[in-house]
């Protein structure tokens, strides 16, 4: 008998798959039984993942995906169909963060950020979107948000800026997509330590900041499966629109 969070005969997408928590997603998602199809621009860090999926007798896809170009991300979608199948789960996860005090942000960076950030996201949604429609299945759209969508922090006003939009794309999808059975939340990680920012948080900037969470400690990507598996699997049947936090009590903390 099935258990609760049991992802066994879905297929789902997870962007930004190559590296930090896309890579833990990816596996999480097999490991519970998802058939993944695993997206980025950095294709040969891709087949090394899907090896190691293979590796515990898990079905996986490498699939070159730029978000930011909706061509990309409607052949990129349509090859996930083609290898396995109906899509039951999109993992919105890939995005960057620039981090500059707001005088010195370019314009470059303003864009790049939130034409990945939210731009991507919203392209790589409404193309999953649509072929769940199409075939008729619904499904569950996860888009990865942050904290700083609720609590700025300095250097990074415009990541800030696409989380909070990503909030609201999440809503707003959310309420057109329930009458096709497609569920849309968010994840909203706080700081989780993974192999991008361990130099960060070894500084004395980054350990001061560690201390201002209530737990005193950063968190671990593993520490984001219950959210991720709740949103993926039919345990979350009667939830749309939203927003898990996962951030070790730091939005209750003072500032």
């Amino acid at each position: 008998m099935p258990t609760l969070f049991d992802l066994s005969g879905k297929a789902a997408i997870v962007t930004g798959a190559s590296s930090g928590l896309g890579r833990h997603f990816a596996l999480t998602l097999a490991r519970h039984g998802a058939r993944v199809a695993l997206m980025a621009r950095r294709v040969e860090l891709l087949a090394e993942l899907r090896k190691e999926i293979e590796g515990f007798d898990a079905r996986a896809v490498a699939i070159p995906l730029d978000v930011t170009r909706g061509e990309s991300v409607r052949q990129a979608v349509a090859a996930a169909e083609e290898e396995l199948g109906p899509i039951a789960v999109l993992v919105n996860n890939a995005g960057l963060a620039v981090s500059k005090p707001a005088l010195e942000l370019s314009e470059e960076d303003w864009d790049r950020t939130l034409d990945v950030n939210l731009r991507g996201a919203w392209l790589m949604a409404q193309e999953t979107a649509r072929h769940m429609v199409r075939l008729g299945h619904g499904g569950a759209i996860i888009n990865i948000a942050s904290i700083t969508a609720f609590r700025v922090v300095g250097h990074l006003s415009a990541y800030a800026a696409s989380k909070a939009a990503l909030v609201q794309l999440t809503r707003a999808l959310a309420l057109e997509l329930a009458r096709h059975s497609i569920r849309v939340n968010a994840i909203a990680p706080g700081y989780i330590e993974t192999e991008i920012n361990q130099e960060y948080f070894a500084s004395p900037a980054g350990q001061a900041l560690t201390k201002r969470i209530p737990q005193r400690r950063l968190g671990k990507p593993e520490e984001l499966d219950g959210a991720l598996l709740l949103l993926a699997s039919d345990a979350s049947s009667y939830m749309t629109g939203s927003v898990i936090v996962v951030d070790g009590g730091h939005l209750h903390s003072p500032l």
